[in-house]
C-alpha cells in the first residue's frame, strides 16, 4: 500500500510539473547555405498535446519534403524528483536556386489550449562559388550537397593556397600600451580537412591569454573572394602589449591532414585487395604576419592605478558606527573591462588611531574578446583604538580610458565613522580578519606599568659561578666530546679494515640494486631486470666473502660459505638462485611471472645468507 501511494504521488507530481511547464515553440535552420543546397527546417513544441500546426509561407524556397512530424518522450526520477519531457517536431526539407537573404516567417500551433508562434529566422543563400565548398566530416548547418564539390588531388602540392588557407586578423592594429587586442586565426577550405596541428609561439612584448573555443569545430559556409568556403575560427587570443613601438606577430606554419579520393582506382578492385578508396595528404598552411603599432601612454599622473580600459568604481563599509577594538571592513570594487590583472591596490588614508592591515584582493573577472571583464575587489581591515568621530576620506582611482584616449579619475564618497567606547578595555583582542585568518594583535600587553605598592624583595641564595649548575655546564660538554671522540676512533679503525667494511656494506649495496631491479620489473624491461639481479647476487656474495673478481666462481663461493659455517642446503639454494636467474632470461613462457619469481627468490636468499653469516 505504501509503495502504491508513493507511485501515485510521483504520477501526480509529474502531471503537475507538465501542466506548470511553459509552452515553447522554436524554429531552427542553418544560417548560411549555398544555392542548390538541400537543408532542413524544424519546428519543435515541447508538448505532445498539440494540434492545428500551420506552416509559414516559405517564400523564396522550394519545399521538396515535409511536413514530417516526429515525437519524443522521456520520464526520469532522480533523487526522488520526477521529471517528464515530451515534444513534437515538424521537419521540412527546402532548396533555393537564387542567392540572397531570406526570412522564414513564424509558424503557429495550438498547444495546451493556447496558440503559440515561433520566431522568424533568417537564412543567407550564397551564390554558387567557383569550385564550391568541400563537404566536411561534420556539417553543422544541416545542409547536404547532391554533387561532389571538391576535386580529387594526389599530393599535398596539388592543394593550392586558394583551396586551403588561414587568415590572421587583429581587432585593432593601432593601440596604446596595455590595450587589449583580439587575435583571430580562421580556416578557409574547399577540401576535406580532418586535422590541423600548430600553436602560437611566444610573442615578444605581449602578454597572451588564449580564449577557450569548443574542441569540436563546426564549419560554416562563407563567401570569400567569389568562392564559397567552409570556415571555422580555429583559435583566438587576447593580447596585451607591454611596450610601445611596432610589435610583430610572426607567421605560423600549421600542418593539416586532408582526406581525398584516390584517382583512377576501381572500387571493386580496391574492395577485394583491401585498398582504401580514400587517401590522407599532409599540407602545410602558413598564416600571414601582422604588425601592431603600439603608442605609449601619455605622461602618467602620480596616482595612476595602472588600469587601461573602461571602468567604474564603488565602495562599501560594514558599519558607520562601531566600538573600539571592533573591526571596520572597508571595500572598494573596480568593475569594467581591460587589464584587470595589472590594477594596483588603491591607497586608503585611514585616520590616526586606526590599526590597519594589508588589503585582501578578490578577483572576479574572466577572459572575454574585449579583454578581462568583471570586477576586482579590495578589502581593507582597520581596527579603531580610541572613541570619537572620524572621517574616512575619498579614495581616487585614476585609469586610462581607451574610448576617450585620456586619463579619467573616479572617486569614492567620503564616510564619517562614529567610534564608541567598547565594553572591554584595549587589552581585549579583536576577531580574525574575514577569511584572511590574520589575527589582530593585542595592544598594551608588551609594555607593563610600573608595579606600585609593597614589593616582596628577596636575596639570591648564592653566587652563580660557584653553584653546581655552573660546573655542570662544563662537565656535560666535556663528557659528550669524549664519547664522540671514542666513537670516531672506533669508526676510523673499522674503516681501515677494507675487507670488513666491504662485508658490512654488502647487504646495503645488494638492497639498492634489488630496488632498481624492481623498477625494471614494473616497466617490464626483461634484459635490464636480469642484469641487475645478477649484479646484486654476485656483488653481494663477493663483498660479503671478500672474494676478488678473478676468483669469483661458484666453486669458490661454496668453499668460502662452508668455511663461514653456512649450512650446505643454504649454499645449494644460493647457487640455484644464480642458475635460475641465468636460465629464466632465455626460458620460454610467461616472462612477467618468471621475473616475479626470480625477484622474490633473490631477495629471500640474500636475507638468509645475511642472517646465517
Amino acid at each position: 500500500m505504501k509503495r502504491f501511494l508513493i507511485f501515485i504521488i510521483g504520477i501526480v507530481s509529474a502531471l503537475s510539473s507538465i501542466m506548470a511547464e511553459d509552452i515553447t515553440f522554436t524554429a531552427s535552420a542553418p544560417s548560411v547555405v549555398e544555392v542548390g543546397d538541400k537543408f532542413r527546417v524544424q519546428f519543435t513544441v515541447n508538448t505532445q498535446n498539440a494540434q492545428n500546426f500551420n506552416a509559414p509561407d516559405f517564400k523564396g524556397f522550394e519545399v521538396i519534403y515535409g511536413p514530417s512530424p516526429s515525437t519524443s518522450s522521456s520520464f526520469q526520477i532522480i533523487n526522488g524528483h520526477t521529471s517528464h519531457q515530451s515534444s513534437v517536431t515538424y521537419t521540412f526539407v527546402l532548396i533555393c536556386d537564387k542567392a540572397g537573404t531570406y526570412t522564414i516567417e513564424s509558424a503557429t500551433i495550438q498547444a495546451e489550449g493556447k496558440t503559440v508562434k515561433s520566431k522568424p529566422i533568417k537564412v543567407k543563400v550564397l551564390p554558387l562559388g567557383q569550385g564550391g565548398a568541400a563537404q566536411q566530416g561534420s556539417n553543422s548547418n544541416g545542409s547536404s550537397r547532391g554533387r561532389q564539390s571538391s576535386r580529387p588531388v594526389t599530393t599535398g602540392a596539388d592543394i593550392s593556397t586558394k583551396d586551403l588557407f588561414m587568415t590572421a586578423t587583429a581587432s585593432r592594429t593601432n593601440v596604446f600600451e596595455q590595450e587589449a587586442i583580439l587575435l583571430t586565426y580562421k580556416i578557409y577550405t574547399l577540401v576535406n580537412l580532418t586535422q590541423l596541428d600548430g600553436k602560437l609561439p611566444t610573442l615578444d612584448g605581449f602578454q597572451i591569454q588564449e580564449i577557450q573555443l569548443p574542441r569540436n569545430k563546426e564549419f560554416q559556409l562563407e563567401s570569400y573572394n567569389g568562392r564559397n568556403y567552409h570556415t571555422v575560427v580555429w583559435s583566438q587570443y587576447v593580447l596585451f602589449p607591454q611596450k610601445s613601438g611596432e610589435l610583430v606577430i610572426p607567421s605560423i606554419t600549421y600542418e593539416g591532414v586532408v582526406v581525398q579520393p584516390r584517382r583512377n582506382i576501381d572500387p571493386i578492385d580496391a574492395f577485394f585487395n583491401g585498398v582504401s578508396g580514400m587517401m590522407e595528404l599532409k599540407k602545410k598552411i602558413t598564416t600571414p604576419s601582422l604588425t601592431i603599432h603600439v603608442s605609449p601612454l601619455p605622461p602618467k599622473p602620480a596616482n595612476f592605478s595602472g588600469a587601461v580600459g573602461q571602468f567604474s568604481l564603488s565602495s562599501s563599509i560594514n558599519s558607520e558606527e562601531v566600538k573600539t577594538n571592533d573591526a571596520v571592513n572597508f571595500k572598494i570594487e573596480v568593475k569594467g573591462t581591460g587589464n584587470m590583472k595589472l590594477i594596483n591596490t588603491p591607497e586608503v588614508a585611514f585616520p590616526k588611531g586606526f590599526e590597519t592591515y594589508d588589503a585582501k584582493v578578490n578577483d572576479n573577472f574572466s577572459l572575454t574578446r574585449n579583454g578581462l571583464s568583471g570586477s576586482k575587489e579590495f578589502e581593507y581591515l582597520a581596527v579603531p583604538r580610541y572613541a570619537g568621530k572620524y572621517t574616512l576620506p575619498e579614495v581616487e582611482f585614476v585609469y586610462f580610458d581607451t574610448a576617450s584616449k585620456s586619463y579619467k579619475t573616479l572617486k569614492t564618497e567620503a564616510r564619517t565613522i562614529n567610534i564608541v567606547k567598547g565594553e572591554g578595555d584595549s587589552k581585549q583582542a579583536v576577531a580574525d580578519f574575514t577569511n584572511g585568518q590574520q589575527a589582530v594583535k593585542q595592544l598594551n600587553q608588551d609594555i607593563r606599568y610600573i608595579k606600585l605598592g609593597k614589593v616582596d624583595m628577596r636575596k639570591d641564595a648564592g653566587e652563580l659561578f660557584v653553584s653546581w649548575k655552573y660546573l655542570l655546564c662544563y662537565i656535560v660538554p666535556a663528557l659528550v666530546f669524549a664519547v664522540m671522540m671514542m666513537l670516531g676512533c672506533r669508526r676510523l679503525r673499522e674503516n681501515a679494515n677494507v675487507a670488513k667494511l666491504r662485508g658490512k656494506k654488502a647487504n646495503k649495496v645488494a638492497r639498492k640494486r634489488m630496488k632498481q631491479a624492481a623498477v625494471f620489473l614494473a616497466d617490464k624491461k626483461q634484459n635490464e631486470f636480469y642484469d641487475e639481479v645478477l649484479k646484486a647476487l654476485w656483488g653481494y656474495i663477493a663483498d660479503k666473502l671478500n672474494i676478488q673478481q678473478e676468483r669469483l666462481n661458484k666453486d669458490n663461493i661454496s668453499g668460502e660459505l662452508q668455511a663461514k659455517g653456512v649450512e650446505q642446503s643454504l649454499i645449494d639454494e644460493f647457487i640455484k638462485a644464480l642458475n635460475d636467474c641465468e636460465f629464466a632470461r632465455y626460458a620460454p613462457g610467461d616472462a612477467n611471472e618468471a621475473m616475479e619469481a626470480v625477484y622474490n627468490n633473490s631477495i629471500s636468499i640474500i636475507g638468509k645468507i645475511e642472517n646465517s653469516i
